[in-house]
């Protein structure tokens, strides 16, 4: 039987164990923070910000970073319809209303013409998700932002390596987040990041990771606000350390997958893949194909294909409109769209050409 290709899968080496093996030897008592800081400072270093925050998950940095921006009942918060729950469930938990507009057709991404129709007073935020490593128009949305006087935060769950005109994903923001969940680029098993350049808002949200208490109170167990507890624990920073140092190698395999794949399919037509930004990079953390319509390929007839053949697929995401606990918005026509035709390749970083080529045979093959 053909062995089966999995859709992605950690990158873990003899320096990620090490780390996590001395952390689970050594690091307890007054040495039990001591892989978290320096997990977060080789991240903030790598991402060019001054501040971060190790996180139990990304869903925990967005809940703290929009409780921090005050973001409540009344607040609108504009962000895109392809998405995942991650990305609305904190504004939702906070009382506030997520505003689903459509997508560029290219990046996939928020339309910055969608958002600037989307804007009313009672707009607080605009939240910029880089799907599947994919860049927002950051310009624009910056300029929209400004205008309006809204925040602009980023969700950089999917992108890490992705960079914007000399700015890493993440960085560009009030603040930004990122995941370390294992199915993505860099993994602590479960896990997110908070980083941000805004020395205030880094201080709200370290206070609020940590139960409300304020660092540097001097009184043991004393909150000064009820918090959360979204910290990351130090085995799982360890291994996030070894990862980070590891991230330039990581993004630049998956950046070679994508590529195998861009140059495999995109010379035969009738598809289009992740697009590389003006003067940037795409961290190519999920390579996807979309079908053109005139194919008349859809989603679910190339996973068929491809479980046929042993090989894992995911789905692109569903617009978030489309869920039940949320209101219809029929006129992200683009979002809906692009649903029914597009999926998700695998890509994980030990994946040999071989098996490469057997992915982009199954693709072809239902072209045919």
């Amino acid at each position: 039987m053909t062995d089966r290709i999995a859709y992605t899968k950690p990158s873990i080496t003899d320096l990620e164990v090490a780390y996590a093996t001395d952390a689970a030897r050594t690091g307890w008592g007054n040495k039990c923070y001591d892989y978290i800081t320096k997990f977060e400072e080789a991240f903030a270093a790598h991402l060019g910000v001054p501040h971060a925050i190790a996180t139990s998950s990304c869903t925990g940095a967005l809940h703290m970073g929009f409780a921090a921006l005050g973001i409540g009942p009344g607040d609108e918060v504009i962000l895109a319809d392809t998405n995942w729950i991650a990305s609305v469930a904190p504004i939702v938990h906070l009382g506030g209303t997520p505003v689903f507009v459509d997508v560029d057709p290219t990046s996939w991404c928020l339309d910055p013409d969608a958002v600037e129709a989307a804007i009313t007073p009672k707009t607080r935020a605009i939240l910029a998700v880089h799907i599947y490593g994919n860049l927002c128009d950051m310009d624009r949305l910056h300029d929209i932002a400004a205008r309006h006087r809204v925040h602009l935060v980023e969700d950089a769950a999917e992108a890490i390596g992705s960079v914007y005109r000399g700015q890493r994903a993440g960085a560009m923001g009030v603040f930004g987040t990122f995941s370390f969940h294992g199915t993505k680029t860099i993994t602590t098993g479960e896990g997110g990041m908070f980083v941000t350049s805004d020395p205030d808002l880094y201080n709200q949200v370290l206070t609020l990771s940590n139960h409300g208490r304020t660092k540097g109170d001097t009184r043991q167990f004393w909150p000064v606000e009820v918090g959360f507890k979204y910290k990351m624990s130090n085995i799982e920073a360890a291994i996030g350390l070894g990862q980070i140092e590891r991230v330039e190698t990581l993004t630049h395999r998956k950046r070679e997958i994508l590529e195998f794949y861009r140059s495999a399919l995109l010379t035969v037509g009738g598809m289009t893949m992740n697009p590389e930004p003006p003067d940037g990079r795409n961290g190519a953390w999920m390579p996807t194909v979309v079908f053109a319509p005139q194919t008349g390929i859809t989603r679910d007839r190339v996973i068929s294909a491809m479980k046929a053949d042993g090989i894992d697929a995911r789905i692109f995401f569903e617009p978030l409109s489309s869920l039940t606990m949320f209101e219809d918005a029929p006129q992200n026509s683009i979002a809906r769209d692009l649903a029914t035709r597009a999926i998700n390749l695998p890509s994980f970083h030990d994946m040999t050409a071989a098996q490469q080529e057997r992915v982009v045979r199954v693709v072809l093959g239902c072209m045919k």
